[in-house]
């Protein structure tokens, strides 16, 4: 019986010493689970799209793809992994994505022994300095209060930045004066005939129409500012009695006006005039009935763009026998007429004049010579002070408008946003205006609504940016195809949108960011010579410091 306990008391000593022995085992294997998982890993295999790191509208943002093999996962474990993008100057991480074998009772994404591709999106805020970037993954397994950490993953390498190289301050235009450097302009006298006549009376030629027009011509010839460019003599008769008669009495009348014409004026140094006799005059027939107080003038009007016919509209008006007696008395006298018209130019203003007489007298300017002397200055200040005189004197609204475009070009853009809601209009160049503010104040969507309700061509120029802006590269290339004195991101929109024959055919202007655009063009069409050509070129250091870290001239010489 002693001997039976003996043997039983030995094997429950074996057993323990093999159910501790396979403890050990397990617990050794399961130690050296997860460090197998960092000895396998350089059989993960990594991939990224896009393959060159990117930034758009501000951001950087990639699919992360994560094959693990077959038995590289182990079942009870779990795996953080963390995406950081390390650039000159310090490095961002992401949230952990946390994994977990197939066996864990969590709620993490389960990845199988069996082997699976996990993939993700990673972003990033971009910030200056990561124009030189690695993406890369770095991993942590643990089971229970065992960690290891994996080898690190390197995923990308550089980022792409080519859309920042968008010319982003916005196109607002000044609003232009009216301000004539000739003014032209006539002075005229008349001869009036009685009817059915075309003798010129006495009483004509010393009445006071002839001596106002003689008088005129006299001060026209003592200003050195002003001259005469032509005469003219027109003569008339009065739409009543047959056309033809009328017509041979127009005749008449241009012979006899040219005749007193060279009597009035031998003693005066004033070119021969050109004649014309116009007949019936039917122009200024509705002239005068229209400044006119016969009580049926509108029927009468009625009755002039109801026919077109002389002899009708003659008939259709001395049936209204009322109203003719009426236009015999008011009317007809003042079309018997001959028209002596002297045609004149006065010279403005000249720039240097303008300029001294906002020195010197500057209240006798104008509007229009206000803001035309505005654009004739140099100093900021002093244009700000023209437009604000321009508004205090005349309330105008154009010198407002440009008061606010001077300070975006200063880039005082709260000054500017504050001139413009002084404005009561909203016309496509103040609705412009006001989206160039919201692009500098990086509101893209108010933006961007601005310039499609303006509509001009500065608004399109400018909508093209903000689509370069927040990504939209097709659109932008589209919006710029056709807009003139847009060269630059005209060529950059190509460019992102990889249309690089449209981009190298935009190119009319040679500034050193418009050379830049055409190195990007040659290095992504292989042309070597193209990007040294064009980089060595560019004497701005700002643009050749970018160059050195740009990842389009990656394996490029120059």
């Amino acid at each position: 019986m002693a001997d039976i306990y003996t043997t039983i008391i030995d094997m429950m000593k074996n057993t323990f010493k093999l159910l501790s022995a396979a403890a050990i085992l397990a617990a050794a294997v399961s130690c050296a689970s997860i460090e197998k998982m960092a000895k396998m890993a350089e059989n993960v295999k990594v991939t990224c799209e896009p393959g060159v790191l990117e930034a758009v509208n501000g951001s950087i943002d990639a699919v992360v793809s994560v094959t693990y093999p077959e038995g590289y996962f182990n079942p009870k474990a779990y795996l953080e992994v963390t995406p950081v993008l390390v650039y000159d100057g310090g490095e961002a991480q992401m949230k952990p994505f946390t994994y977990q074998g197939e066996k864990v009772k969590d709620n993490y994404k389960a990845v199988s022994s069996k082997g699976q591709t996990v993939s993700e999106r990673v972003h990033f805020d971009f910030v200056d300095g990561m124009e030189f970037a690695r993406l890369e993954l770095r991993g942590l397994a643990y089971k229970g209060t065992r960690e290891v950490a994996l080898p690190v993953k390197k995923v990308a390498d550089g980022t792409n930045t080519t859309y920042m190289l968008v010319k982003r301050s916005g196109n607002v235009s000044f609003k232009k004066d009216a301000y004539q450097d000739v003014i032209p302009g006539s002075t005229e006298g008349q001869i009036k005939y009685l009817v059915n006549s075309a003798d010129v009376r006495n009483s004509e030629l010393k009445g006071k129409s002839v001596k106002d027009f003689l008088s005129a011509i006299d001060k026209i010839n003592a200003d050195e500012r002003t001259r005469i460019t032509g005469t003219e003599i027109l003569a008339y008769a009065s739409p009543e009695g047959p056309e033809g008669k009328n017509n041979e009495l127009a005749d008449k009348r241009s012979t006899s006006a040219n005749k007193a014409w060279k009597e009035l004026t031998k003693k005066i140094d004033i070119e021969s005039p050109a004649i014309q006799s116009l007949g019936e005059d039917w122009e200024g027939f509705q002239k005068l009935v229209k400044e006119s107080d016969i009580e049926d003038k509108e029927l009468i009007l009625r009755v002039l763009s109801m026919y077109s016919d002389p002899a009708v509209r003659e008939s259709e008006i001395r049936n209204m026998s009322q109203v003719f007696t009426a236009l015999k008395g008011e009317v007809l006298p003042e079309l018997r007429r001959a028209r002596l018209i002297a045609n004149v130019e006065y010279q403005n203003y000249t720039s240097d004049e303008l300029l001294k007489l906002l020195e010197d007298n500057a209240d006798v300017l104008d509007e229009e010579a206000l803001l035309r002397t505005a654009t004739l200055v140099k100093d900021n200040d002093q244009k700000e002070d023209i437009y604000k005189r321009a508004v205090k004197k005349y309330g105008s609204d154009r010198a407002q408008y440009n008061l606010a475009a001077l300070y975006l070009n200063e880039n005082k853009v709260s000054k500017a946003e504050e001139a413009l809601a002084k404005l009561n209009s909203a016309d496509p160049d103040v609705l412009n205006a006001k989206g160039v503010v919201a692009l500098r104040n990086n509101d893209y969507a108010t933006a961007a609504n601005y310039f499609r309700n303006a509509g001009n061509a500065d608004a399109k120029k400018n909508l093209g940016i903000v689509e370069i802006l927040t990504g939209q590269y097709e659109h932008a290339a589209e919006t710029l195809a056709d807009v003139d004195g847009c060269c630059h991101n005209t060529v950059l929109a190509y460019i992102l949108t990889n249309q690089l024959g449209k981009a190298a055919n935009a190119v009319h202007c040679n500034d050193p960011k418009v050379k830049y655009l055409k190195a990007i063009i040659a290095a992504r069409t292989g042309d070597a010579a193209g990007v040294k050509e064009n980089l060595n070129a560019i004497k701005v250091q700002s643009l050749l410091d970018r160059a050195a870290k740009d990842i389009e001239f990656a394996g490029y010489e120059w």
